[in-house]
């Protein structure tokens, strides 16, 4: 007799030449994920080549009952870490039967956005630090926090390690795993300053690359912290009180910024942003006024600033690029619970298309 193991973990490679493609897309929130699973025939690596699918947007806050069909068109694809072998996820965005973007759709605006002749010469780069917080699952509360208690203040936790310090790192490194199995492009990990909450990077990331590797790698989470037992949180303030937020700190530069001259490409950028404040707070997620407050490495959400080295800044610029004089800068406004859609193509149409 077969074991469950055994069966989920069974190598279809050698009896059929038919994979499995798990549809993944935004739901009606634009923070929950949802997908399902198709068979298809034959390896697949490009989503062009992908059928487009449908989906009852009635059951995700997205279309109404009595007109419910949403269609799915696949955009990016990646291995599937859990599925292994040939077998692929495959990002979607979501669509009106007619081929109009459904309202939830962030991503249709982004491509448009990255598409423009003049984004596409600047070739913008994005590294984003996904913080985020792992909870238990019947409490809601920090994992490795006592149930209705507090542990001790903040301090020993960033990058730390022992097992009174370091919660959850067995869900952490099997996430760092099966995303560059799965081929995102996730360049580090590390515990942050409050127990419990860890960050994961991705990038360098070209234009909309960075919102489809981002978004994936956020679904390959949930889904490990599933087989964990574990509640993903991407709440931008999940502890009131002298207790760090989490952010999505956007790092970003243009193919001007990394050349020799850049520094002072960078400044006149970050004039610009400056310029938007309001527009992008209003874009940078849910509650975010909870987390941005002048206090725990950020800046007041009412105010603009940056500097040098500074992480009670609104935008921070590190000291290796102000002393080459060209490189990257740091957003630092964007909640943890933002669209990276959104985030990336409005940083670049502000930069770059000089939108007022």
């Amino acid at each position: 007799m077969s074991l469950l193991s055994d069966l989920i973990n069974l190598d279809l490679t050698d009896s059929t030449n038919k994979i499995i493609a798990e549809y993944v897309w935004i739901g009606g929130s634009g923070m929950d994920l949802r997908s399902k699973a198709r068979t298809i025939d034959g390896h697949v690596t490009d989503p062009a080549k992908l059928p487009k699918w449908n989906y009852d947007g009635s059951s995700t806050g997205q279309a109404p009952g009595e007109d419910s069909e949403v269609i799915l068109y696949p955009q990016a694809v990646f291995r599937d870490p859990f599925r292994r072998g040939k077998n692929i996820l495959v990002m979607c965005d979501a669509y009106t039967p007619a081929g109009e973007p459904i309202p939830t759709n962030k991503r249709y605006e982004a491509a448009k956005i990255f598409s423009h002749p003049d984004v596409v010469a600047e070739e913008p780069w994005y590294g984003i630090e996904q913080e985020y917080t792992l909870l238990q699952k019947n409490v809601k509360w920090p994992l490795g926090w006592p149930t209705g208690g507090y542990p001790g203040p903040q301090g020993p936790y960033y990058c730390g390690v022992g097992a009174d310090k370091a919660f959850g790192r067995d869900i952490v490194d099997s996430h760092y795993k099966a995303c560059l199995y799965a081929g995102i492009n996730i360049s580090g990990i590390n515990g942050e300053v409050m127990p419990g909450q860890w960050e994961f990077q991705v990038g360098p990331a070209v234009g909309i690359s960075a919102g489809d590797e981002v978004w994936m790698a956020r679904y390959i989470l949930e889904r490990i912290t599933e087989i964990a037992d574990v509640v993903l949180s991407f709440d931008p303030k999940p502890i009131e009180g002298d207790w760090n937020g989490a952010g999505a700190h956007t790092n970003y530069s243009t193919k001007s910024m990394r050349n020799d001259g850049g520094y002072e490409v960078i400044k006149k950028a970050i004039e610009k942003l400056g310029r938007r404040h309001k527009e992008h707070i209003a874009a940078y997620g849910e509650g975010n006024e909870r987390r941005l407050t002048g206090k725990h490495e950020t800046a007041d959400i009412k105010s603009f600033k940056w500097g040098v080295a500074n992480r009670g800044a609104s935008v921070r610029v590190g000291r290796d690029t102000e002393r080459e004089g060209k490189g990257y800068f740091e957003d630092r406004r964007p909640a943890s619970n933002m669209d990276p859609y959104v985030v990336t193509c409005m940083i670049a149409e502000t930069t770059i298309l000089g939108k007022n």
